[in-house]
C-alpha cells in the first residue's frame, strides 16, 4: 500500500492540470440553415485518466480516453450581425422630352438667326445647344 500513494497523487495532479492544457486546442462548429440564425459551438478534447485498484492476483492499471466536451467560446459572437440593404442613388430622370424639343426650338431658332450660308451651320449647331439646355431644363 505504501507504493499506491504516489501514483494516485501522480493521478490527482495529472487529472487536475490536464483540462487547463486543453483549452489552446479548442475547435468550434458552426451550425447554420439557409434564411434562419447561425450559432458557433466550441468543443475540446479533455484527457481523462481512472486507476482501477489491482488485488493481490492481478495488478492495478490506468484506464485513459478522451471527451469530447462543449465550452464557451473566446471571441466569437452567436449570431451573424444583419445586413442592412443600403439605398444606392440612381439617377433616373429621362430628358429625351426635354432634348427633342430644345433641339426643335434651337433649330428653329438658329435657322432664323442665320443668314443664307450660315443656315447649314446654324440649324445643326442651333439643334444641338437646344437639345443640351432642353434636357437641363427638363431636369437631367
Amino acid at each position: 500500500m505504501p507504493a499506491l500513494k504516489p501514483v494516485l497523487a501522480s493521478l490527482l495532479i495529472g487529472t487536475a492540470t490536464v483540462p487547463s492544457i486543453g483549452l489552446a486546442g479548442a475547435k468550434a462548429q458552426t451550425v447554420s440553415q439557409p434564411g434562419y440564425s447561425r450559432t458557433t459551438q466550441c468543443f475540446r478534447d479533455e484527457y481523462r485518466e481512472e486507476y482501477i485498484p489491482g488485488t493481490k492476483d492481478s495488478p492495478g492499471y490506468v484506464r485513459n480516453w478522451t471527451e469530447k466536451v462543449e465550452i464557451a467560446c473566446a471571441n466569437k459572437p452567436n449570431q451573424i450581425p444583419t445586413q442592412e440593404t443600403q439605398a444606392v442613388d440612381v439617377d433616373n430622370n429621362s430628358c429625351v422630352e426635354g432634348s427633342v424639343i430644345g433641339g426643335l426650338l434651337g433649330a428653329g431658332l438658329g435657322a432664323a438667326l442665320s443668314r443664307k450660308e450660315g443656315r447649314w451651320v446654324g440649324v445643326p449647331v442651333g439643334a444641338a445647344a437646344g437639345a443640351v439646355v432642353g434636357c437641363q431644363v427638363d431636369g437631367g
